[in-house]
């Protein structure tokens, strides 16, 4: 004994609807391939490619601006803190300059209290002293004159 059974359709599909259904499908799947693309497809697609390259220009201008917003923040702080290295670097020029004034006082004071022949010399050339029989030959270098500021606008005219 051969049973048969029956599928049930969809209510309101009868079962000459469903053959033709599934033949107009296959012939619309066939049709679809062989014709590359509907002018409805391919608009839908270049909108969604529009769609796409504007996402892409946001997601690089979103990037841009997270960009500068971060060097925004670290810009100031790394000014400052070249200012303050120049600043530091000033400072210690100028502690060199002062450690080796006082290294020359220092040489100077010891040489003053020790060095009698040095107190001599100083003393004779500060003081313009000289001993019997001695000639001194005082060489001064020229400074230049300085000059007024109504002779310096009488040359610029």
């Amino acid at each position: 004994m051969i049973m048969r059974t029956r599928a049930k359709l969809p209510t309101g599909i009868s079962g000459a609807q469903l053959k033709k259904n599934l033949v107009t499908k296959l012939c619309t799947t066939l049709h679809c391939a062989k014709v590359d693309h509907t002018y409805g497809n391919f608009r839908a697609r270049r909108e969604a490619s529009v769609w796409r390259r504007l996402n892409r220009i946001l997601l690089v201008l979103l990037l841009i601006a997270i960009w500068l917003v971060i060097v925004s923040l670290f810009v100031p702080p790394y000014k400052k803190l070249m200012q303050s290295r120049a600043e530091i670097d000033n400072l210690q020029q100028q502690v060199n300059e002062q450690q080796s004034l006082l290294a020359r006082q220092t040489r100077e004071v010891n040489l003053l209290k020790t060095d009698v022949t040095y107190l001599e010399t100083i003393a004779r050339d500060r003081l313009d002293l000289m001993k019997e029989g001695e000639t001194v030959f005082r060489l001064e270098t020229r400074q230049p004159a300085k000059r007024n500021s109504a002779t310096e606008q009488s040359y610029k005219r």
